[in-house]
């Protein structure tokens, strides 16, 4: 009888456990399981906007809508749950909800993180909307989620193992394997814009100072902002006119271009030779510059460890809306609930 009663306390106590989620000495405890849903919402929050999109259940897009992101960040909370009931309310039914953010939730802490949008920083974003819309809210990284939006029914479609690649203003790239985001025990898998520029020439070093504090960050070199300022000197912000400048014939257009994609390339090669996957998608401003499909793959058969070099390197599928497909994509469809 004694040892019955053991067995028991035991299985309570392993059950205890499993209700609960652990973010290495912080213990949270986990949402109710979700509900059966009509539609996926998936939201894009971004530093100057908010867009909400509704997938219906073929995957056809069924709403979009866009606000400006308050500045505030209890304001923008209001803002996303405010979005998703308007939603509601013009479509009928209810929605499960992840959201895209540019940062991530630490795992140490439920708190997010590396966010470029500061107001974000330090607030447990996930925790906060679930509260206000009283269901579990996905949360993720945009680039996790431009990556998984491109490997459900984009660019990478079909492929097991998808690096997805954003270059506009920043720098950043996801991980989807077999139609899930790798997010890795930091949940920083696939930061490849805060990697060192690999092999850097004499005139590279010592780096560019990043604003995470490290010097030669992928980012400073190979973002629409670090191709400008090459290009033009440190003031300059805007690259768009680059190419159309390079295809003029102007010399410095042109040189800048060389040295961005070599620089590229290098990076590239690196999560190729780690991750070895089976398509790079590239998304952002910068994917539009046509020669990157021709000009990438020339670097990475110059770097990568390996006698052959196969890695096809595409443009995205669905353009701006990736981020926010994806991150309707971090819930199944709902048929699987």
């Amino acid at each position: 009888m004694r040892r019955s009663l053991l067995h028991c306390s035991k299985i309570i106590d392993i059950a205890r456990i499993l209700s609960k989620r652990h973010f290495l000495g912080r213990v949270r405890v986990m949402s109710p399981a979700p509900t059966p849903y009509d539609y996926r919402l998936g939201i894009d929050l971004g530093g100057t906007k908010i867009e909400i999109i509704a997938l219906g259940k073929d995957g056809s897009l069924t709403l979009r809508r866009r606000v400006a992101t308050p500045p505030v960040y209890e304001d923008t909370v209001q803002a996303i749950a405010d979005l998703v009931l308007a939603a509601e309310q013009e479509l009928g039914g209810h929605g499960s909800v992840g959201v895209g953010i540019p940062g991530v939730i630490s795992p140490a802490t439920g708190l997010v993180k590396n966010a470029n949008s500061n107001a974000l920083n330090g607030h447990p974003i996930d925790q906060d909307l679930g509260a206000k819309l009283d269901r579990l809210v996905r949360v993720n990284n945009d680039a996790n989620c431009f990556a998984l939006s491109e490997a459900s029914d984009g660019a990478g479609a079909g492929h097991r193992t998808v690096f997805g690649v954003i270059v506009g203003t920043g720098c950043g790239g996801g991980i989807s394997v077999e139609g899930k985001v790798i997010g890795g025990r930091h949940m920083i898998a696939g930061e490849w814009g805060h990697i060192p520029l690999p092999w850097p020439y004499p005139e590279e070093l010592p780096g560019i100072l990043c604003w995470c504090g490290q010097r030669g960050c992928m980012e400073r070199y190979i973002s629409g902002t670090g191709l400008a300022i090459d290009c033009d000197g440190p003031d300059a912000r805007d690259a768009s006119g680059i190419p159309a400048r390079a295809a003029a014939g102007e010399a410095k257009a042109q040189a800048a271009l060389a040295r961005h994609v070599d620089r590229m390339g290098r990076g590239l090669a690196v999560i190729v030779n780690i991750l070895d996957p089976d398509v790079i998608v590239l998304g952002g401003g910068l994917s539009n510059m046509p020669h990157l499909y021709t000009e990438l793959p020339k670097v990475l058969s110059q770097r990568v460890f390996s006698d052959v070099v196969t890695t096809p390197v595409v443009k995205n599928m669905h353009g701006d809306s990736s981020g926010v497909r994806g991150a309707a994509w971090l819930w199944p469809p709902p048929a699987a609930f």
